[in-house]
């Protein structure tokens, strides 16, 4: 299909009060910039272009419309050759402008190629591009915090230094779910403040609130909380 082909069947699949709500929810791009398509159609849209010549659309960057962007983010999870996904990847990034594209963005093939990928992380984290550095803290979130989990990965993620609001919240939800996982090394960075005071009250709120975590360990968590700081 043909770039304009792609943007016509966005347009017949338009849900305006959906694209309202969906507006609402990435305040920082232009409302005439959402289409309003919901998230299953445009995986099922990307599964079917993936078996189609969807080069011109993937080459066509940057985007106008987000869910364009969405959409591309998912042909990419879908790309099965590590090499061509990743390359693929690497275009998109620098173009990626909003935090729901960033995080629906996660390439299947991935599981498979771990030490690979760890390289391009590496690279990815100490990017001026906030999505970038987003993108690279999820991916160590998403794959070595299990059986591949090593210290050196939070120490990367603590090593951050970024005031961008996505950045620190992606940290926060990182060790946030990492205390679910490795709570007995993870811990040492709340007890030694290792993270700014935003992102360590973040952290603490984000595990609070999460299922996964005991109560007894929730009580201690609470008493690591900065004081007189300011957190949302």
């Amino acid at each position: 299909m043909t770039i304009e082909e792609i943007r016509n069947k966005l347009f017949e699949m338009q849900d305006l009060k959906y694209r309202d709500f969906e507006s609402k929810l990435n305040p920082a791009i232009p409302i005439d910039d959402f289409i309003g398509v919901r998230t299953p159609v445009l995986r099922k849209l990307a599964k079917y272009l993936i078996k189609d010549e969807c080069e011109e659309f993937l080459e066509n960057l940057p985007h106008k419309y987000f869910e364009e962007n969405q959409l591309h983010a998912f042909i990419i999870s879908e790309i099965k050759v590590f090499d061509k996904c990743i390359d693929r990847l690497c275009e998109f990034l620098p173009y990626v402008n909003n935090w729901a594209t960033c995080d629906q963005t996660s390439p299947k093939i991935f599981k498979k190629y771990k030490s690979q990928l760890e390289s391009y992380i590496n690279e990815w984290i100490k990017s001026e591009e906030t999505y970038t550095v987003r993108f690279a803290v999820k991916m160590l979130m998403e794959h070595f915090l299990d059986d591949d989990y090593e210290i050196k990965y939070p120490e990367m993620v603590a090593n951050i230094k970024s005031d961008e609001y996505y950045v620190k919240m992606m940290v926060a939800w990182y060790f946030a779910t990492a205390l679910a996982k490795q709570y007995d090394s993870i811990i040492i960075y709340l007890e030694k403040y290792r993270l700014n005071s935003w992102t360590h009250n973040k952290t603490i709120q984000k595990s609070v609130e999460s299922y996964r975590i005991s109560q007894e360990k929730k009580e201690y968590l609470k008493r690591l909380r900065i004081k007189n700081s300011r957190n949302c």
